[in-house]
């Protein structure tokens, strides 16, 4: 995903400047001190590290696009206002992107990663910042809901919608229990479910089940027994899966 921008952002004029997993920060950033924008791409797995590295005087100008992606997710690393990419598309290796939705984008630096965008051929809108919550959990239950059902019912999402119906809406629940508890605020389930849908509708025959999902539902289970949370809908899921990864945490 980070090629795709990388590739947008030369191609609006911008020079682009790889920031790899071995990469010395300190002397990149001796080269590069004030930068127009920090392009974080790397996996969900991966943000806390790279933010706990990412030189301060950077942290004024970061973007981020990971999926599952909170405020409490980078809060703690004192990132001053990022910019947010809520990113509605698949970039496979090899292959064109292909678009679910329009990509959200909010912050300071959003008209620079739509231009970027634009420049790729990958439809994007820009939304006030206090819109900013409710687009990342939308993508949240989306992404973790037909990922962690598509465990159990594979096939595509128009499939999981007709086939699934209970299981859909048991593990949206979860998710949206865990979500909750997370941002310490109630959630309009019903607006963020109906927004989940949205992206059913844009691309009905998007498979469920990517090779993230078993990971995905790791996250959720784990952050729900730190919680304290009931997730039933999950936990039965989890039981299908071959070899079990979740202990029950303490009572």
């Amino acid at each position: 995903m980070g090629e795709l921008f990388a590739a947008g952002f030369l191609k609006a004029g911008y020079p682009v400047i790889p920031v790899l997993r071995d990469t010395d920060y300190s002397k990149l950033q001796s080269l590069t001190p004030t930068p127009s924008l920090v392009l974080i791409a790397v996996g969900e797995a991966q943000l806390d590290e790279v933010l706990t590295r990412l030189p301060h005087g950077w942290r004024r100008v970061t973007a981020l696009v990971q999926n599952e992606l909170l405020p409490c997710h980078y809060r703690h690393h004192a990132l001053i206002d990022p910019t947010i990419v809520t990113v509605w598309f698949d970039k496979k290796k090899g292959r064109p992107s292909v678009s679910v939705l329009p990509s959200v984008i909010s912050g300071p630096k959003a008209s620079l990663i739509q231009q970027s965008l634009d420049q790729v051929g990958v439809p994007s809108r820009m939304v006030a910042e206090e819109l900013q919550l409710f687009e990342m959990i939308r993508k949240n239950l989306y992404i973790l809901t037909i990922n962690i059902a598509g465990i159990v019912s594979g096939g595509s999402v128009s499939h999981l919608w007709s086939s699934h119906r209970e299981l859909l809406e048991g593990v949206a629940f979860d998710v949206l229990t865990v979500q909750e508890a997370l941002v310490g605020e109630t959630l309009p389930r019903e607006a963020l479910f109906k927004g989940m849908i949205e992206g059913f509708e844009g691309d009905p025959e998007h498979l469920c089940l990517g090779r993230s999902a078993p990971d995905r539902l790791r996250r959720v289970l784990i952050q729900a027994r730190t919680l304290r949370l009931q997730t039933p809908t999950l936990d039965q899921v989890a039981l299908t899966l071959k070899e079990p990864f979740i202990e029950d945490g303490p009572d």
